[in-house]
């Protein structure tokens, strides 16, 4: 059950890489929750994206670093592609 998860996850995220290696997709990153009693880690991760303010958005190249971090986050953040 935690593989399969797991593996659906990775799915959703691969969806925002594209097939072209030369250019990366972009993805705003808007935090929709805050951060109060959250560990520290999580804490880091938003400042590295960017994100301070709740309803604040920031954009991202679709990096794995980029999507394993939003992937930690998806409970306080949301994701969508850029065209």
């Amino acid at each position: 059950m935690l593989a399969s998860s797991l593996e659906i996850e990775v799915f959703h995220l691969k969806k925002f890489l594209t097939v072209n290696n030369d250019k990366m997709a972009k993805i705003r990153v808007t935090k929709i929750k805050s951060a109060i009693n959250r560990p520290l880690r999580q804490k880091r991760i938003l400042e590295s994206l960017g994100l301070r303010k709740i309803g604040q958005v920031v954009e991202h190249e679709a990096s794995p670093s980029v999507l394993g971090m939003v992937n930690k986050l998806n409970h306080l953040v949301s994701v969508e592609e850029i065209k």
